[in-house]
């Protein structure tokens, strides 16, 4: 299965060179006419992300993340989940950073092996940064209203964390 894996990857790049060379058209033009659409979207979304990855680092600076995380501590011990991954489900939705930096330091305070660091890994693993990802996708194709995408994502979130601490004790 390795030497699949390992072969995977090179085989499909040259075989889209390869498809590139018998074209007609130009290969290196519509990569370069893609990529500069590409930064066209990105550029339109920068501004946002900036503001948002602001909007989060003065989330946590205030002290509102603390008072947010203790506040919900009942919850986390009724679903069987360690209080100290509380901030990270917090976090996860909103920034995919501040995500990553939770739980870099949840590993390095309680280690990868604890109850904490496999729920934190898992719940990484199993949720995604919804905020980013919906304002990415449809700022990108222009829809104003997202309906109810963003109230099934969290719920998707949601149950995604909990699910998670549930597989971490079962199978731990």
């Amino acid at each position: 299965m390795n030497i699949i894996g390992s072969y995977a990857v090179p085989l499909v790049i040259s075989a889209i060179l390869i498809a590139g060379l018998f074209r007609t058209n130009g290969m290196f033009g519509q990569f370069t006419s893609g990529a500069l659409d590409g930064m066209k979207v990105l550029m339109r979304i920068v501004p946002s992300l900036v503001g948002l990855i602001t909007a989060v680092e003065m989330f946590k600076a205030s002290g509102a993340l603390d008072v947010l995380t203790f506040s919900l501590s009942p919850v986390a011990s009724f679903l069987h989940l360690p209080k100290e991954i509380m901030p990270l489900m917090i976090l996860r939705p909103i920034s995919g950073g501040g995500a990553v930096a939770m739980l870099d330091r949840l590993l390095s305070s309680y280690g990868p092996n604890s109850l904490a660091g496999r729920v934190a890994c898992v719940m990484c693993g199993s949720s995604e940064t919804t905020f980013y990802t919906t304002t990415l996708y449809y700022g990108a194709v222009g829809v104003k209203k997202i309906r109810h995408t963003l109230v099934a994502a969290l719920i998707a979130d949601f149950c995604g964390m909990v699910i998670s601490g549930i597989a971490v004790n079962l199978l731990f």
